[in-house]
C-alpha cells in the first residue's frame, strides 16, 4: 500500500468511526437515556480511551511549537539580507492570515452555531469537563492587550515556561531563538539546526502514530458525548462544520481571486484550472508538506512563477502560511465558548485573532497538526482545553478543507510576490522540444 493509499484509508476509517460513534451514541441516548450501565460505559471505557488519545496530542505541544517556529524563522536566513522579497512574503502571509481569522470570527459571531443548547445539556457538559470549566466565565474576559500581557510574554526561564505550559512565553523564545540562528553563519548554525530538525521530524512521526489511533479516539470521544447528550450536540456540530466551511469558502472564493486579479494582474478563472492538481493533492493528503512538490511544479510550469520565487515562498508557506487553519482555530474557540454560554468580549476575541495568526505559523504541515495548538489557544483565553473533544470527530473533513485553502494561499502569495518583482506571469512554461539527433 502506498503512502497516499494509507492516508486515504485512514481518512475513511476516521469518517466511518465518526458516523458509527455518533449513530450508536445518539441511538443509545434515545433508547436508554441516562441508564446506569450506559453512564458506566462512558465513564469507565470510552471516555478514558478518548482522554488517553487527547493526552497523547497534548504531550507533543511543547516540542511541536518550539521546533516548528524555530525552524520556520531560521529558514529565512539572515533577516537583514532578505531584502524586499522576504519582507513582502512575510507581510503578505501575516495579512491574509489575519484576514482569514477575521472572516472566521465574523461568520461565527453572525451564525452563532454554538448557541441554543438546552440548559440541562450544557450544564451536564460543564460538569463533565471538571473544575477548569467552573472558572471559565471568570477568566474568559480577563485577557486584554495590557502591559501585564506584554511583560509576561518575555520568559524569565524558557525551560520553566515550557514546563509550566506558558505558551506565549515559549512562542516568544522560539521566534527569538530562530531569528538568532538565522543570523549565524551557516556552518556554525548547522549543528543546532540539524538537532532541531531531527526534533521536528520525531514530532511528525509521533503525530503519525497518534493519528493512526484516531479512529479509536474519535469513536470514543464522539460516542461519549452523544451517548450522554443525544442529538442536541450533534446538531450543533453540523452547524459548526457549516460555519467553518462558509468562512473558508468566503476567504478562498472572494479574497484570493481579488488578490490574483487586482494585485497579481491575472484572471482568477484562468488560474484555477491550472492549479487543480494542487488543490486535489492538498484535499486528499491534508498535508501542506506532502503537497509541496506538486505546488512548486505546477506554479513554475503552469503559472510561470520564477524558480527563485517559488523556491523561497512555497516551502516557507508550507510551514508559515496557514490561512485556513487560523480561520478554523478562531471559529472553534468561539464555537466552544458559545456552547458553554461564555461570551468572549472583543478584547479576548482580539487575542484569539492574534494567537490564531501566531500559532498558525507553528502548525506542522501534517494532518491534524493544528489540534495541539488549538488546545493551547483554548487554555490561553480561559476555555477548557479538553473541550476540543467536541469538534475532534469532524476535524478530519475540516482538515482537508482548510489544508486546501492553506495551499491555495501559498500559490496566491507566490503570484503576488512575483508580480511585485516585475515578472511576467500566466503563460504556462512549456518544455523545449528535444534536439534533433
Amino acid at each position: 500500500m502506498t503512502a497516499a493509499q494509507a492516508k486515504h484509508n485512514l481518512a475513511g476509517k476516521i469518517l466511518l468511526s465518526l458516523l458509527l460513534g455518533a449513530a450508536l451514541g445518539v441511538g443509545a441516548h434515545a433508547l436508554f437515556g441516562a441508564a446506569p450501565w450506559l453512564v458506566w460505559t462512558v465513564n469507565k471505557i470510552t471516555r478514558p480511551l478518548g482522554t488517553m488519545w487527547l493526552r497523547a496530542l497534548i504531550m507533543i505541544v511543547v516540542p511541536l511549537v518550539f521546533a516548528s517556529l524555530t525552524l520556520g524563522v531560521a529558514g529565512l536566513g539572515d533577516i537583514r539580507k532578505l531584502g524586499r522579497i522576504g519582507l513582502k512574503t512575510l507581510g503578505f502571509f501575516l495579512l491574509i492570515t489575519a484576514c482569514a481569522t477575521t472572516i472566521g470570527l465574523a461568520v461565527v459571531n453572525t451564525l452563532q452555531p454554538g448557541k441554543g443548547l438546552p440548559e440541562v445539556t450544557r450544564d451536564e457538559m460543564l460538569a463533565q469537563f471538571g473544575s477548569d470549566v467552573a472558572q471559565m466565565k471568570e477568566t474568559a474576559g480577563a485577557i486584554s492587550f495590557g502591559p501585564e500581557m506584554l511583560v509576561n510574554i518575555i520568559p524569565r526561564n524558557p525551560v520553566a515556561a515550557a514546563a509550566n505550559g506558558d505558551m506565549l512565553a515559549l512562542i516568544f523564545f522560539s521566534l527569538l531563538f530562530g531569528a538568532a540562528l538565522g543570523l549565524l553563519p551557516r556552518e556554525r548554525a548547522q549543528p543546532m539546526l540539524g538537532a532541531i530538525q531531527a526534533l521536528a521530524d520525531v514530532v511528525v512521526i509521533i503525530i503519525g502514530w497518534v493519528m493512526k489511533l484516531a479512529p479509536i479516539g474519535v469513536f470514543a470521544l464522539i460516542f461519549s458525548v452523544t451517548a450522554l447528550f443525544g442529538y442536541d450536540i450533534m446538531q450543533k456540530l453540523m452547524w459548526f462544520v457549516v460555519t467553518v466551511v462558509i468562512g473558508l469558502v468566503i476567504h478562498a472564493a472572494v479574497v484570493y481571486p481579488l488578490l490574483i486579479r487586482f494585485v497579481a494582474g491575472l484572471n482568477p478563472f484562468s488560474v484555477l484550472p491550472r492549479i487543480y492538481p494542487v488543490l486535489i493533492t492538498a484535499f486528499s493528503t491534508s498535508s501542506s508538506n506532502a503537497t509541496l512538490p506538486t505546488t512548486m511544479s505546477v506554479s513554475e510550469r503552469e503559472l510561470n512563477v520564477p524558480r527563485e520565487i517559488s523556491g523561497f515562498v512555497l516551502p516557507l508557506g508550507a510551514t508559515m502560511n496557514m490561512n485556513g487553519t487560523a480561520l478554523f482555530e478562531g471559529v472553534t474557540v468561539l464555537f466552544i465558548a458559545q456552547v458553554f454560554g461564555a461570551g468572549l468580549p472583543l478584547s479576548t476575541q482580539l487575542v484569539v485573532v492574534l494567537m490564531s495568526v501566531v500559532t498558525a505559523v507553528g502548525v506542522a504541515g501534517v494532518p491534524s497538526g493544528a489540534i495541539p495548538l488549538l488546545m493551547m489557544i483554548l487554555g490561553i483565553v480561559g476555555l477548557p482545553p479538553e473541550a476540543i473533544a467536541l469538534v475532534l470527530g469532524v476535524d478530519r473533513i475540516l482538515d482537508m478543507c482548510r489544508t486546501t485553502v492553506n495551499v491555495a494561499g501559498d500559490v496566491t502569495t507566490a503570484l503576488v510576490v512575483s508580480r511585485s518583482e516585475g515578472y511576467n506571469l500566466g503563460s504556462p512554461v512549456r518544455l523545449r522540444a528535444p534536439a534533433a539527433s
